[in-house]
């Protein structure tokens, strides 16, 4: 079972990128825009050399992570939808090169679900 409904992962797929939040052990926030993929309940982002990145440094003492994807759907309505995921992160060194895999914990979506007109139907759940 995935951590995403259809309509989300549908979003998420059409979406070229994510902001990536990590932490220091000593609480020092980084933020960063990447491109991402959906393996399965997990997402999957990587880059160029990662191993130099702040994230990279920040996953190793503290795997506690956010990521944001979102968009708007319309100016004219004002239509802000989105994804914001909650969970750990950590570096996946399987194809020789490393990535980040993120599990959520938490899905927070609005607009996506319900896409009726008007104020944004937000939608909280656990994963797993």
């Amino acid at each position: 079972m995935s951590a995403f409904t259809v309509a989300e992962l549908e979003y998420l797929k059409s979406q070229p990128l994510m902001r990536f939040a990590s932490a220091s052990a000593s609480g020092r926030p980084d933020v960063a825009p990447v491109v991402f993929e959906v393996d399965g309940s997990d997402i999957v982002t990587a880059g160029f050399d990662i191993t130099h990145t702040v994230r990279y440094k920040n996953i190793q003492s503290n795997p506690r992570v956010s990521v944001v994807v979102d968009d708007l759907a319309s100016m004219n309505p004002w239509s802000p939808r989105g994804i914001k995921i909650v969970g750990t992160a950590v570096i996946d060194n399987t194809d020789g090169a490393p990535k980040f895999r993120i599990s959520p914990e938490v899905v927070i979506s609005w607009a996506i679900n319900d896409t009726t007109p008007g104020i944004p139907k937000m939608e909280r759940r656990k994963v797993g």
